[in-house]
């Protein structure tokens, strides 16, 4: 399977068999995606600019933005509800979690979660293989929430999200703080695209993968 980041939340994970899944697309954050950007489906974590773009995906034939399960094609999402602040939505609303399975491989992706980690909602998330956690705060958890959601989790793989870039006009931190929290035997610096054979990710232990975009 291919893992690709473009930045802020979004991805684009494709099956072994070609299908494509692309997460919270964005606009105006600084950078923009790529002008042929295809996509299979769609999830969209919430109502924001920054990551409900889906005019910037073509050829999506579904697009997922409510808390109802489904299937694709072989993958099959299921989808958490939960707030994007730590006030119970009060100043930013809801936030949806989406777990999808594709090629046996459970991909968690938190969107823009700013609810304090708990036990109820890690029971709600249960088994995650790939978790992409949001780290730059303000809007979001910070790097020091989001490693209380890795170390409750246990996933496989984490994949960091939602921090700032050098060309990045999103008020929110850069990476610095979570990669100098992790420890080096489990990092990696990937680049913005990883092909990579599920055996051989299902085999990871919390190993963090740095794609910058």
């Amino acid at each position: 399977m291919k893992i690709e980041y473009f930045g802020h939340s979004c991805f684009r994970v494709t099956s072994e068999n070609g299908v494509r899944w692309v997460s919270d697309p964005y606009t105006q954050v600084g950078y923009e995606l790529p002008k042929d950007f295809f996509a299979d489906f769609v999830t969209v974590s919430h109502g924001h600019f920054d990551h409900n773009y889906v005019d910037g995906v073509k050829d999506s034939k579904h697009i997922f933005n409510t808390i109802e399960d489904f299937s694709y094609n072989g993958a099959q999402g299921s989808v958490i509800k939960c707030f994007h602040d730590d006030k119970k939505g009060a100043l930013r609303g809801e936030n949806l979690i989406f777990k999808v399975d594709i090629d046996g491989v459970i991909f968690c992706h938190l969107g823009d979660l700013g609810e304090l980690c708990s036990d109820v909602l890690i029971n709600k998330i249960g088994k995650v293989n790939v978790l992409m956690v949001p780290i730059g705060g303000r809007y979001t958890i910070d790097a020091k929430q989001a490693k209380e959601y890795i170390n409750a989790l246990q996933p496989n793989v984490i994949i960091p999200m939602h921090y700032k870039p050098m060309d990045g006009t999103i008020n929110i931190t850069d990476a610095t703080d979570f990669l100098n929290s992790i420890d080096k035997k489990h990092l990696q610096y990937v680049g913005k695209e990883l092909t990579i054979d599920k055996h051989t990710l299902l085999s990871e232990k919390l190993k963090v993968l740095y794609m910058e975009k």
